[in-house]
């Protein structure tokens, strides 16, 4: 039986990578601004191990196929935050700063970075970057692109990640310096995240100038983005795949496929299927209980790399009774998570003690993790005068994994008279509906890809966040300073006090039940060599071969 090759956080060495590699929830076990729902349950799943639908054409020359779960929602990264979309952006445009395989930061199109005062930071830009229509890369660009992410009208779901910035400077050419609210030190990894992606000057005018004749943002870039990156757009097909193709003018090292084409395919089996007989390469996510197929499959392999991201069960706070949050306490003690762990992920993640894992600069793991506790469950139910249950909906995407949480989550809470119904709703309109607060339970993530705790806790709990990443509805004045805190503290030691603080305080007021850190799990084929995958899910491709 061959090896899986698994890369475990924060350990990963280059080296490593391209050995085993040889033959990237949300995150596909994230959501939302959060990242690709995981794996689809249809009835199709079931029956066929050759996989269903109709045959593809094998894959051939030097074109590089990825068969993916879902579509992306947007080519525009500044107005969207899901990573089957940032999985796309990144080939197509390019970040400030970027992490590598050992998650420390790197620069892209900033050369260098310091921190000249408090609260202020200044970039060195690269001076031998063109976009690919012709405009050039330099400070007023970087100027222009984190205006438009913070303007209004534009109305990010990243905002919040980026709020910090007071002003951007052009210093000269190829200096530019963020004037910051307050002292941030996360500044530089928040910079290397897909939603603060530079598009050409040229696109952002002409969106602009279509915005004033009643167009929305992003109608512009959704239709012909232009980047600096090592590929160019070619063309989206919504429902049915993205296909770019090779920057032949990159300023870096160019890559090394002719062009690569992201196919939707939802169904597991199908996926699986394609990888095996050559009409994908790669395919994303593998399924735990589908793992042992790809592994004992001549010709095909399985990638998986711990995940920088969270699955959680969460609840909304303004509709009842869910604003109490003794029945929010109450249900997440009646969750089973070691059974969801390993009768659903098959054991492949990793418990979690709160939203955040040791891939984050904050992580702690002196914070009070809750397990099931059927008896107090049903005394704070009793407690908030529910002692003889109630009915309520638990959402889900049209996922396999999340399905089967739901399914489980179901049954514990059916021990202490709660009527859970569970209801299954396509992706977009599933993001949608939660974004508008239509919901009462839901399962979701979020992928953590700053690698710091400020941007998972603010993104999803703190008051700002309603109704983009905190969808639970949730406002608490005690935790929002405690981030306020932790966000202009420049003693690190003091800063993760203040995030493990912030995370007790989390666990006690249940705005989410903390579920698992999953892995990501991918399958590629033999003839392919030098991929890998972020902890967000992303997919590294800059060094990717096709043996022919």
């Amino acid at each position: 039986m061959k090896k899986s090759t698994y890369f475990k956080a924060g350990i990963v060495s280059a080296s490593l990578i391209f050995a085993t590699a040889c033959a990237g929830e949300p995150d596909n076990n994230g959501a939302a601004n959060e990242g690709a729902p995981p794996e689809n349950n249809t009835a199709e799943n079931e029956g066929n191990n050759e996989g269903d639908g109709e045959a593809e054409e094998l894959a051939e020359g030097n074109d590089l196929i990825i068969a993916t779960l879902s579509d992306i929602t947007s080519l525009d990264p500044h107005t969207t935050s899901d990573v089957p979309s940032g999985n796309v952006q990144i080939n197509i445009f390019e970040s400030l700063t970027q992490f590598d395989e050992d998650f420390e930061l790197q620069p892209n199109l900033a050369e260098s970075w310091e921190e000249v005062e408090s609260d202020v930071w200044e970039f060195e830009l690269r001076e031998d970057v063109t976009f690919t229509d012709g405009e050039e890369f330099n400070a007023e660009v970087v100027q222009a692109n984190i205006e438009r992410l913070l303007d209004p009208d534009i109305a990010s779901p990243r905002i919040g990640q980026f709020e910090v910035i007071e002003e951007v400077e052009v210093v000269d050419d190829y200096t530019v310096r963020f004037h910051l609210e307050n002292p941030f030190a996360a500044l530089p990894a928040h910079l290397s995240t897909y939603p603060s992606n530079m598009v050409s000057p040229a696109l952002i005018e002409e969106d602009y100038a279509n915005m004033e004749e009643d167009g929305q943002p992003g109608d512009i870039i959704n239709e012909e983005p232009v980047g600096s990156g090592m590929f160019t757009f070619d063309s989206w097909d919504p429902g049915d795949r993205v296909v770019l193709n090779a920057n032949e003018d990159y300023w870096g090292d160019p890559v090394n496929v002719d062009s690569v084409t992201f196919n939707v395919v939802p169904e597991d089996l199908t996926r699986i299927g394609e990888m095996e007989s050559g009409a994908a390469h790669i395919i994303d996510p593998v399924t735990p209980s589908d793992m042992s197929r790809v592994e004992e499959t001549e010709g095909t392999n399985v990638f998986q790399t711990e995940a920088a991201s969270i699955t959680y069960m969460g609840f909304n706070a303004e509709n009842e009774p869910f604003g109490d949050e003794r029945v929010r306490r109450a249900v997440n003690l009646a969750l089973n998570k070691e059974n969801m762990l390993e009768g659903v992920l098959e054991g492949t993640g990793s418990p979690a003690l709160g939203p955040i894992n040791e891939t984050q600069f904050g992580y702690s793991d002196n914070v009070e993790a809750s397990e099931q506790d059927l008896e107090e469950a049903q005394a704070l139910l009793d407690e908030a005068g529910y002692g003889d249950g109630f009915e309520t909906t638990l959402w889900t995407n049209d996922s396999r994994e999340r399905m089967d949480i739901a399914e489980l989550a179901q049954a514990d809470l059916s021990q202490i008279g709660i009527d859970v119904s569970i209801e299954v709703l396509e992706w977009g309109a599933y993001l949608d509906a939660t974004a508008e607060g239509q919901h009462d339970m839901f399962i979701l993530g979020l992928s953590l890809p700053t690698m710091d705790a400020d941007y998972p806790l603010h993104e999803l709990f703190h008051s700002d966040s309603v109704g983009e990443g905190n969808r639970f509805f949730f406002e608490d004045e005690e935790y929002d300073q405690l981030i306020h805190e932790a966000r202009i503290e420049e003693d690190e030691e003091a800063r993760v006090e203040l995030y493990e603080e912030a995370v007790n305080h989390l666990n006690e007021m249940a705005p989410a039940s903390f579920l698992y850190h999953p892995d990501h799990i991918m399958g590629y084929r033999d003839e392919i060599s030098g991929f890998w995958a972020d902890g967000s899910g992303l997919y590294q491709l800059q060094d990717v071969e096709i043996e022919q």
